[in-house]
């Protein structure tokens, strides 16, 4: 064979190999913190030979900078928590529809958007937490219950501006309508301890050092708290607190995701695909449990001890997809009810 024939084929050898390495990736944009994504990108690495090139920053500037790139966009999957941010995403059309057997089998519909835009892979829930020796469990009953008089002064929030409690409303928008949400968060606002501040650990803290005797706060904040160094003040600000799981006679407690999509641009799709449904194996599954003290979102892969603990409850079966679309009304009435 001619020597110029023989370096053709060995350099179109090269492209070809080249071609294959770079599409032997899949580009993430995460709003997740890096030590809670990287391990599993790590095995999914391990079991594909597919590499993970990941990028972290908080949801709001990953969403804008997807908006910036447009087409350009290297990213093929977005990871974020809370289903309103996931809404945002596809609101802003930088997301893609994805079609796969696996993931509906394994996320449930509540917990998907109808039009496969994104899915949940980790769920998360929001009950009311309560100060052990100044609240009875007998005495809660409900989310809406608590702007009952009773609570005067006694109730920890975050601030209206953080997208849980966003959801929360959401959630009770959907459940009992606008009037209603409007006239039970003028009363809940009046019986806030304190002017809302901090994170969700912070109301936990102050409810256990008796700043307020209720405080609602995700699960995974006390999980964490409980598995902190024994005899450390998050430890034992833990002990000090039960959980209350609300409308259990009724639509359930408020629960979220977090949860990814496939974006508009994805120059690595089927990689994206792959990626996602990997995440709802029962190892990945597993591994959130254990590690973050969510949920899964698969059912039958079991729950931390942890978590375990803390009850079993009736999940609100509300389809998350309306924490969106009642974003903006949700926020409109919590300004109403002067939820700072």
């Amino acid at each position: 064979m001619p020597r110029l024939i023989i370096f053709g084929l060995t350099v179109l050898t090269l492209i070809l190999g080249t071609a294959a390495q770079a599409n032997s990736v899949v580009n993430i944009y995460s709003a997740r913190n890096e030590a809670l994504i990287k391990p599993l990108l790590d095995k999914f690495t391990e079991k594909t030979g597919i590499q993970t090139h990941l990028v972290t920053a908080g949801a709001g500037p990953l969403l804008e900078r997807l908006r910036r790139e447009g087409r350009n966009s290297p990213a093929d999957l977005f990871i974020t928590v809370d289903a309103g941010r996931l809404h945002e995403a596809k609101e802003a059309g930088v997301l893609q529809p994805v079609e796969s057997a696996t993931l509906d089998a394994a996320v449930p519909a509540p917990y998907r958007d109808p039009q496969g835009l994104w899915f949940g892979l980790s769920l998360r829930a929001r009950p009311i937490m309560y100060a052990r020796g100044r609240v009875q469990s007998d005495e809660l009953s409900t989310y809406e219950a608590l702007a009952d008089p009773r609570w005067r002064g006694r109730i920890c929030i975050r601030s209206s501006s953080n997208i849980y409690n966003q959801s929360l409303v959401a959630s009770i928008v959907a459940a009992d309508g606008e009037t209603a949400t409007l006239d039970w968060l003028k009363g809940f606002v009046k019986n806030f301890a304190r002017k809302p501040a901090g994170g969700d650990r912070d109301q936990l803290r102050a409810a256990a050092a008796g700043e307020c005797d209720i405080a609602i706060a995700n699960t995974y904040y006390l999980a964490r708290m409980h598995t902190a160094e024994p005899g450390s003040p998050d430890h034992q600000a833990a002990k000090a607190l039960e959980v209350f799981w609300p409308n259990q006679n009724g639509r359930g407690a408020h629960v979220n995701v977090s949860g990814a999509g496939v974006t508009t641009a994805a120059p690595n799709r089927d990689n994206a695909i792959r990626l996602l449904e990997f995440l709802v194996t029962d190892e990945a599954q597993a591994w959130y449990a254990e590690v973050n003290n969510e949920y899964p979102v698969k059912p039958g892969v079991p729950w931390s001890e942890t978590v375990r603990e803390m009850g079993r409850f009736k999940a609100d079966e509300l389809n998350l997809s309306a924490l969106g679309s009642n974003n903006s009304l949700a926020v409109k009435l919590m300004d109403e009810a002067g939820w700072q």
